[in-house]
């Protein structure tokens, strides 16, 4: 990596047509450091030196956006030790795959908030059990909030990375996401592209839409295998292509791919450049269940092996900014001098 890009200097490189360092996304908060999709791990990885938390965004039966992974909760909060809701467990088929728990579209705020919070890797972050049962599910409000107070009480613009999760599932069930979460932003003042937002999607039709209704800044997720459970593309491959690539630069500021698509022996980068997208892959994860091989260290699939380089390696090869569950390691990387 060319040290004046790194350092936003003005000049320009191959691999980063950017003058700015890759920004540090907090996937799910400090996840690694506290359970996800709380209030204490976005804290958290504010502190750390993140640039933008990202809260995966579902839609409770009364239409408030909450911050979970999945409209599932059983693994992410204390659901089942409810008797009052026990009746709420059903089966559900979510982007044709059939699921069986209790689901956010099922439950009104209110009634979310009587839960807590839990770790969803427990065998893989022990230490994050100690925040069990301490934190309710947080909204999107709540989380704009502070995102909003952190930027005006640290000086750095910190912003907010949202996902909308089953897009097409909540807009059949008549929850449609697109303007509810738009006005939302904009209520926040946040309706132009160079407000701190970035919202992203595995789907392609919920981006076109947002791209009718906002300015804000839109990413398309990308996997290795599969593709749009929307079936707006053939597949993922053929979305990573430079045919492909082009395609979405009509709708989409940039890509966020599975971090396995992305290296120097790999066209991607390059090739997402090329077509005036940025990159920002997912997800980056000390534990060695989590890295490739050439970055772990002898333990088990907890320990922590060698995400630094996994991701100094990653910056190396001109990435724009990346997810990662450890968001100080992450600054660390951001702000190495090279």
């Amino acid at each position: 990596m060319v040290m004046a890009a790194m350092l936003g200097t003005g000049a320009m490189t191959e691999e980063r047509p950017l003058t700015s360092p890759p920004i540090v996304i907090a996937h799910r908060g400090a996840s690694g450091s506290r359970p996800e999709h709380t209030l204490a791990a976005y804290q958290l990885a504010i502190e750390q030196g993140a640039d933008f938390i990202e809260p995966d965004l579902v839609l409770t039966k009364d239409n408030v956006f909450v911050a979970r992974h999945e409209n599932e909760i059983s693994e992410t909060t204390d659901v089942a030790d409810h008797p009052e809701f026990a009746t709420r467990r059903t089966t559900k088929r979510i982007d044709g795959v059939a699921i069986t728990g209790w689901f956010t579209e099922d439950f009104t705020l209110a009634e979310l908030r009587t839960l807590r919070t839990k770790e969803r890797l427990p065998l893989l972050r022990p230490g994050n059990r100690a925040y069990d049962g301490q934190q309710p599910v947080p909204t999107l409000a709540e989380v704009i909030a502070l995102a909003k107070r952190a930027t005006a009480e640290t000086g750095r613009t910190i912003g907010i990375y949202p996902e909308t999760k089953h897009p097409t599932y909540f807009a059949s069930i008549g929850h449609p996401m697109e303007t509810r979460l738009v006005a939302e932003l904009r209520a926040a003042g946040w309706d132009r592209a160079d407000a701190p937002v970035f919202i992203q999607s595995f789907e392609v039709n919920n981006l076109k839409a947002l791209k009718k209704l906002t300015k804000i800044r839109l990413i398309q997720l990308m996997n290795d295998t599969g593709g749009p459970a929307d079936h707006a593309a053939k597949s993922y491959a053929a979305m990573a292509t430079p045919a492909g690539l082009k395609a979405v630069a009509t709708y989409a500021w940039g890509i966020g791919p599975n971090k396995v698509l992305v290296g120097r022996d790999k066209p991607l980068v390059r090739d997402a450049h090329a077509a005036g997208l940025r990159v920002h892959p997912w997800t980056y994860r000390a534990e060695n269940v989590f890295l490739p091989e050439a970055y772990r260290v002898p333990g088990d699939g907890a320990t922590h092996g060698r995400v630094g380089q996994e991701i100094a390696d990653a910056v190396d090869a001109g990435v724009d900014g990346f997810f990662t569950d450890y968001p100080l390691i992450g600054a660390q990387i951001r702000d190495k001098p090279y």
